[in-house]
């Protein structure tokens, strides 16, 4: 099965979406085909075995759309935009006098003023003035002539869409003001022109010229103001791409030499200057530095980097020159990575959203059926055709449903352009509409809410040694060792003392610890397995410890029982915050976790977690993610291997950006800072996005509700006033314009958590 990713061009509203939907349906070996008009992108899946991609491209051609593979998407976004710019233009520029000179005589004759020239004075030669409209307007309806090749093609080829009602409304109000202009120089009368009785008389002075400038002019503004605001939402991955440096700086037979960042292959060794971006992913071999990472992660703090640790391709070297080797290039980059993940999730579709595109690709039938209706229901009323064609023509315009069809995709991209601005990367537009819906969040608790490293946490003395020096000879002991444990005890001892003290004799006892001999002095540091054999150490000092989830490690010196390091995996600082505002949203939180119950329960305690799942096998925390779906939406957050099948489970998976890949790939919300504040982020943003499409729906229904009837001429029933079809096409524009102004709100959310 074959996967492509590819952009339309031509689509005017989402019917167009629809109709190339349909279109896909019907070729063989298509498994998937969705278009997602806000991004005018094709998700593609097929049979190459069955269907070609070239078939497949001459099915979309011949429904009237371009297909466009490995484009330069930003410079063909700018060619349309400023298309749209100068149809606006010209159009503005031709319709302003044509629209002046319709109505200055019925301005001039409600004020009883007489300047126009009898020669081209409607009532006297109506014949005259009428050519001199449709000569204005025929430049205008050339500049926007792909509105009537769209409209009239889709329609006739049973895929109608936006363009097929503007172009049948205002094709109906061309053709009639023509036929009008003809009758007065042929029709009426004996002579070249009619009398003024018989014009006044049979109203043949009334032409719809200026009312079809008029609404092409105003649908070219909305698409060209839709365009600029559909071209700023995908902003987010335009700045992430722009991110990465074009050059690199690289160490080839000793010299250094810069290259474009396209020429750097795994394994070489790239040199980086303080205040330079990184080009590309890869592990320091020689340097120290700070690294702003805050573009890629949201993160504002730099993050001090050592040899041996990763960095990120496109973050900012701050302060040290350092030197590190390649790992990952081009489409394997982090940021390579984001990209495709914004771009993916921009590419899919809310569940909601397909309630929208169903009545969109319908809906310019149904239109005609009511504008017909209409019509004959007039027509039997007794009215003329110039009064049935103003409520034809108004009833088309005005129920186009462009904002029914951009409401949701726009709020999607937009949302999730939001999300990858701060760090939160999600996977697309169903789990941005479920996330909203969570009621359970179960956290894997190491490396989730715990920092997943062990670090020292007590030092408690039992003899003449003070902290300092009991911490200062275990570290120097410990720098040897390989156990998790031990590490952690000679890590803090550098972080504090910067210089550890040589070692002598090294001895790892398995299952115990450890025997070494430091400035002299003999030392002994393990469990109490291992102190057992040699002193009597019975403390509740111990055993307070451990049911506060600490692992006591005894130490000896001199053969004395000198003291207990206590070292845990401990709490991350932004955990507890996150649990409680988790609480405040009136979600329930469970941790999940392998250890023992005691130690779950003191991490729980601290954390402010009322609900534990405790000694549970990585293959049975899928079955216990199932069990609690059963009241409700859960999201999984985990960073592990073993969290993958649970991640997979849940409603929402969301993985901890410093976990696993094989958690990322499994989750559909990834978290690039680790914070489990983000995931109360997530949740709000989804929520805010939610509602925006939903008051976005409602007001493109209500719209079209309201405006039906209205174009219909009910007010006209009660005494009201008959909608004239270039205020039908104003609104139509507005409700358009209003929608996307509605969805750019989401842009102004504060993702800030110190701030909520």
């Amino acid at each position: 099965m074959t996967s492509i990713n590819a952009n339309i061009g031509g689509m005017s509203c989402a019917a167009c979406a629809k109709n190339i939907e349909r279109v896909l349906k019907k070729q063989s070996g298509v498994k998937r085909g969705e278009v997602n008009f806000g991004t005018e992108k094709l998700a593609l899946e097929f049979d190459e075995s069955i269907v070609s991609f070239e078939e497949i491209e001459k099915a979309i051609k011949r429904a009237g759309f371009e297909l466009y593979i490995n484009e330069n998407t930003t410079k063909r976004k700018e060619s349309e935009i400023e298309k749209l710019r100068f149809t606006f233009k010209w159009s503005l520029i031709i319709t302003t006098p044509l629209f002046v000179f319709s109505m200055l005589p019925m301005i001039f004759y409600s004020l009883d003023i007489h300047v126009i020239p009898h020669n081209l004075d409607p009532l006297n030669h109506p014949g005259w003035n009428g050519l001199i409209q449709l000569l204005l307007t025929l430049p205008i309806m050339w500049l926007n002539r792909g509105i009537f090749y769209r409209g009239f093609s889709k329609f006739f080829t049973g895929s109608a869409n936006m363009d097929s009602l503007i172009a049948k409304g205002t094709m109906v109000a061309f053709l009639f003001s023509i036929y009008i202009t003809i009758e007065n120089f042929f029709l009426i009368g004996t002579s070249l022109a009619a009398t003024m009785e018989e014009i006044i008389f049979m109203d043949r002075n009334q032409f719809y010229f200026e009312t079809v400038a008029v609404i092409l002019t105003l649908i070219v503004l909305g698409r060209y103001l839709e365009a600029k605001t559909k071209g700023g939402t995908s902003e987010a991955i335009r700045k992430l791409i722009g991110l990465s440096p074009k050059t690199a700086t690289i160490i080839r037979d000793g010299e250094e030499v810069v290259v474009p960042v396209g020429d750097v292959v795994v394994g070489d060794i790239i040199r980086v200057k303080p205040g330079e971006k990184l080009p590309v992913d890869g592990i320091i071999v020689q340097g120290t530095t700070n690294v702003d990472e805050s573009m890629l992660t949201g993160e504002s703090m730099p993050v001090n980097k050592n040899e041996g640790d990763m960095v990120i391709g496109a973050s900012i070297n701050k302060n040290g020159s350092i030197r590190y080797e390649a790992t990952q290039i081009g489409k394997d980059t982090v940021l390579a990575q984001i990209v495709k993940l914004v771009e993916d999730a921009q590419n899919s579709k809310a569940p909601i959203a397909r309630v929208a595109d169903k009545i969109s690709g319908y809906f310019a039938y149904v239109v005609l059926v009511i504008a017909i209706v209409a019509g004959v229901a007039w027509f039997m009323a007794g009215y003329d055709f110039a009064f049935i064609m103003v409520v034809v023509v108004s009833i088309l315009l005005i129920a186009c449903p462009c904002a029914l069809g951009i409401a949701t995709p726009t709020a999607v991209m937009v949302g999730t352009g939001k999300g990858a601005e701060n760090g939160i990367l999600i996977k697309g537009g169903e789990s941005l509409e479920i996330a909203h819906k969570v009621k359970t969040v179960v956290l894997d608790k190491t490396g989730t809410i715990t920092e997943g490293k062990p670090h020292v946490t007590d030092i408690i003395t039992k003899g003449s040694y003070s902290a300092d020096e009991i911490l200062l000879l275990a570290a120097s002991a410990e720098k040897k060792s390989e156990h998790p444990l031990g590490e952690a005890i000679a890590k803090h001892g550098v972080a504090k003392f910067g210089k550890l003290l040589e070692t002598g004799l090294f001895n790892s006892i398995t299952g115990q610890g450890i025997h070494a001999v430091v400035d002299g002095k003999d030392i002994l540091i393990g469990n109490k397995k291992m102190m057992d054999e040699h002193f009597d150490i019975s403390t509740h000092d111990a055993d307070s410890l451990a049911n506060e989830g600490k692992t006591p490690m005894y130490v000896a010196i001199n053969q004395k029982f000198a003291a207990i390091i206590a070292v845990a995996d401990i709490i991350k600082p932004t955990s507890v915050t996150a649990i409680k505002q988790l609480k405040g949203m009136g979600i329930e939180v469970v941790m999940i976790t392998g250890d023992n119950k005691r130690t779950a329960l003191a991490v729980a305690r601290q954390a402010g977690i009322d609900n534990i799942l405790a000694e549970v096998l990585p293959q049975d925390k899928a079955e216990s993610v199932k069990k609690l779906q059963s009241n409700g939406k859960v999201a999984m957050v985990g960073d592990g291997i073993n969290d993958a099948p649970a991640l997979v489970q849940a409603d929402i998976g969301i993985a901890i950006g410093g976990g696993t890949d094989i958690a990322i790939e499994s989750a559909e919300i990834v978290l690039m800072r680790g914070d489990l504040r983000d995931v109360v982020l997530a949740i709000y943003l989804s929520k805010q996005t939610m509602r925006n499409i939903k008051q976005n729906l409602f007001w493109a229904f209500s719209y079209n509700a309201a405006g039906i009837p209205i174009a219909a001429g009910l007010l006209y029933l009660f005494g009201g006033p008959l909608l004239n079809p270039i205020i039908a096409a104003l609104a139509m524009a507005f409700s358009s314009i209003s929608v996307l102004l509605n969805v750019l709100r989401i842009k102004r959310l504060n993702l800030r958590v110190d701030e909520k």
